[in-house]
């Protein structure tokens, strides 16, 4: 199987260490952001990727190469100008109309979730998303029913509500639904759902995080290292 990765983007939120440096090697415990995310591909046995690139593209180039010393086969398809993760997909068309499944990858996403969850049983859906429940980003305060405090939580994770975790599953079909300049969440993903042809793989028990801002570094590597050290 091949894997796209969408890393194209300004990182306008993480300037400005995004300034002279794309968000894909912003660095979290010393390791950037791609190169954990290729870690993760080959540890799911996937070792054809193709990157979607614009912003600072030189600098992404110069670090991956072809992909060689990372254990990978990496390709790269250019856009000029921004065209959103829609518009950046569709440039792959050319690459991946005869694939049968495809995964599709945000490039500021660190996770261990298992891809080969989200790709079972497609059946004739056009794509799977893999969602991860929404964490809290506060601090909950539980009341019993007398009005008094039970108990503090540390900005839980809120079951009964799910979140795009920028993993998918796609089959060429999907090509139909994109446009240029176009972002493939507000687009394509609404439309399918329509049309009941999108299909949801939940994942309530994986680490995920989305490099946002200057503040998930700070909890990634938090939380990573704090996985490191419970393995040992």
């Amino acid at each position: 199987m091949k894997a796209v990765i969408l890393a194209g983007g300004l990182g306008r939120r993480l300037r400005p260490l995004t300034n002279s440096r794309p968000k894909p090697l912003i660095e979290i415990n010393g390791k950037p952001i791609i190169a954990i995310q290729l870690d993760w591909l080959k540890q799911n046995g996937i070792f054809e990727v193709i990157l979607c690139i614009g912003f600072l593209k030189e600098k992404i180039i110069d670090f991956l190469g072809n992909g060689r010393r990372f254990g990978v086969k990496v390709g790269y398809v250019v856009e000029e100008e921004p065209l959103g993760t829609g518009g950046a997909l569709l440039n792959t068309e050319s690459l991946l109309r005869r694939e049968e499944n495809f995964l599709v990858l945000n490039g500021d996403v660190i996770t261990d979730l298992n891809p080969s969850k989200i790709g079972k049983d497609l059946d004739s859906h056009v794509g799977a998303l893999a969602l991860v429940p929404l964490k809290s980003p506060y601090g909950i305060v539980d009341v019993d029913n007398n009005g008094r405090i039970s108990r503090f939580r540390e900005k839980p994770a809120l079951p009964e509500y799910w979140v795009n975790a920028g993993v998918y599953y796609l089959n060429p079909r999907i090509f139909k639904y994109l446009e240029d300049k176009s972002n493939i969440e507000t687009t394509a993903f609404p439309q399918l759902a329509r049309e009941g042809n999108l299909k949801a793989v939940k994942y309530d028990q994986c680490f995920w995080k989305s490099i946002d801002v200057y503040k998930d570094i700070e909890e990634a590597e938090k939380d990573l290292k704090n996985i490191s050290e419970a393995k040992v």
